[in-house]
């Protein structure tokens, strides 16, 4: 089975990358930029601009591939309220082309979206309607829709507050930050009055994986099974690692003036996942231990 999955240089698409790879799957990686992905044996990296459309076209029509993984996305709220043209050519006009070009090859289509698509009351659960409050998550609300309307089989995945294992070539997750400020003897704030079901990047591979083997459609939550504030994830990692708690100061959102909005109570049910995939998903102290190998 040929898996197509873009954004590869990313922190979530990396870990994906080589966990199909490792599967048996042949798996072809584009992004942009050079190749950070470490290598993995069937792992056919290509440098491609999404935002091209001939170039999409002439890319998936080469490779016929059975499933899309589209993982790709301007994912930095600020950004994507600060740039809107580049927030929706790469969020939402991308989108549009892959599954153009996916419907001609009847590609399953595996879209990777957010939390963000949701307001305040979380967690949510699949069917909750939509609310996104910044146009972020907007842009991935739009991106859903543009999915939701494709011919062929799709599949809408949802996960949030992605961490795990970091290697070279990668942007550090949030436990990552802690454990290099925290090592470095330096403070750090972490807001305490905003809740998260954050999801262990492994957890999210196995849950893709299992929808690819069933051939399941729709949408689906791979989070996370614990409910906790940014704050009690810093002290946790210090916990885990043995470094200096007190240098964590606990702070509310007030204190990081953002130019978005975000929820103050946020995150995922994975009610329909537990039921329909299987997923079981580490506990966030589990998951800690094996992203630090301690």
């Amino acid at each position: 089975m040929k898996i197509v999955v873009t954004g590869a240089n990313g922190f979530l698409a990396q870990h994906l990358c080589i966990y199909l790879a490792n599967k048996g799957f042949d798996c072809f990686a584009v992004s942009r930029g050079e190749r950070r992905i470490p290598i993995a044996t069937h792992i056919e990296y290509t440098s491609l601009d999404l935002t091209h459309q001939s170039l999409v076209h002439a890319y998936i029509h080469t490779i016929q591939p059975d499933v899309i993984v589209h993982v790709a996305a301007m994912s930095k709220p600020d950004e994507c309220h600060v740039n809107r043209d580049a927030c929706l050519l790469q969020n939402v006009t991308a989108t549009a082309y892959l599954l153009d070009a996916a419907e001609k090859c009847a590609s399953h289509f595996i879209y990777l979206s957010t939390d963000f698509i949701f307001g305040e009351g979380g967690p949510h659960a699949e069917e909750d309607l939509p609310d996104p409050l910044n146009f972020y998550g907007e842009s991935k609300l739009m991106a859903e829709k543009l999915v939701q309307d494709y011919a062929g089989p799709y599949t809408i995945v949802r996960p949030v507050f992605i961490y795990g294992k970091q290697w070279e070539g990668m942007r550090p997750s949030f436990i990552q930050w802690v454990q290099q400020q925290l090592q470095a003897g330096k403070p750090i704030k972490v807001v305490s009055d905003q809740l998260r079901t954050p999801t262990y990047a492994p957890d999210i591979c196995k849950g893709i994986h299992r929808i690819i083997e069933a051939q399941k459609t729709g949408v689906y939550h791979l989070a996370g099974k614990d409910i906790l504030s940014p704050h009690r994830m810093a002290l946790m990692v210090a916990r885990v690692l043995g470094l200096n708690q007190s240098l964590i100061e606990e702070v509310d959102s007030r204190s990081f003036p953002e130019p978005v909005r975000r929820s103050s109570k946020s995150g995922l049910k994975i009610n329909k996942a537990l039921r329909e995939l299987n997923y079981q998903p580490h506990s966030f102290e589990e998951a800690l231990r094996k992203s630090f190998a301690v």
